[in-house]
């Protein structure tokens, strides 16, 4: 068992992100095998491009995107536009596009999980 204190956890900064600050909650460092997770903080002006297409980086892994705070779009390839609320949450499968934004009128504060 292992408790991650913000104060001792990694920044990073994930591809296709614009005006987020994202921290690595729990994943290998922390024993971890089958998934990680981290916190992406979507500023008013903050998403995420077109990505995930098959046969990009990170496309062959579930995601699921659970909103804390705020306010948050995703949109498939399709062009379904899915909004998630505090607490609501978004799965994704394999290989699902998506773009991603902040359409809230505060911070948008997210829970993300990656299958490892």
């Amino acid at each position: 068992m292992k408790v991650s204190k913000l104060s001792e956890m990694n920044q990073y900064q994930p591809p296709c992100h614009f005006g987020t600050q994202c921290v690595k909650v729990q994943g290998e460092e922390t024993g971890l095998k089958t998934f990680w997770q981290g916190i992406s903080t979507f500023d008013l002006d903050g998403g995420a491009e077109w990505q995930y297409e098959k046969g990009t980086f990170g496309a062959d892994k579930e995601k699921t995107y659970v909103v804390i705070e705020g306010e948050i779009s995703v949109e498939n390839e399709a062009g379904e536009i899915f909004v998630a609320g505090a607490l609501d949450s978004i799965s994704m499968l394999p290989n699902e596009k998506r773009r991603m934004w902040n359409s809230g009128s505060v911070p948008a504060k997210v829970v993300v999980t990656f299958n490892a």
